[in-house]
């Protein structure tokens, strides 16, 4: 199976949920899913980074047949998200226990412009003569 890429937009404090349909690329057609498990995560640097810095993802089989997987996040989880750019991947395992990356891309982390948020701090402190 070919790596898929794309990028992904996710607002902080809103449910984030994408479907993807895999295909596998020796037939055209969906890529059957059954007896596979998968992981997705996604961190602000490509390589080299603190774990606490790693976000995982739900990640449903929404139709093992016909190749659909979701993967999810919480408005609970993405609150924790830092806003920014980070990079994610989808890596599915095998019965026979072979991983393979599915899916890779950017995910550009927004805050909602109505979402309450600190007021800006002052630079400038006023100065009495």
């Amino acid at each position: 199976m070919a790596v898929f890429q794309t990028n992904l937009v996710i607002y902080t404090h809103t449910d984030f949920e994408q479907t993807f349909v895999l295909e596998d690329s020796q037939s055209n057609s969906a890529k059957d899913l059954t007896g596979f498990t998968g992981v997705a995560r996604m961190k602000p640097q490509f390589q080299g980074v603190i774990l606490g810095d790693v976000k995982g993802f739900t990640l449903a089989f929404t139709n093992r047949t016909l190749g659909k997987i979701r993967m999810s996040a919480a408005a609970s989880d993405t609150a924790n998200f830092k806003v920014g750019k980070h990079f994610y991947d989808v890596v599915l395992t095998n019965a026979d226990g072979v991983s393979e990356r599915v899916i890779e891309g950017i995910v550009i982390v927004k805050q909602p412009v109505t979402w309450p948020s600190p007021p800006p701090e002052n630079p400038f402190t006023p100065q009495v003569p």
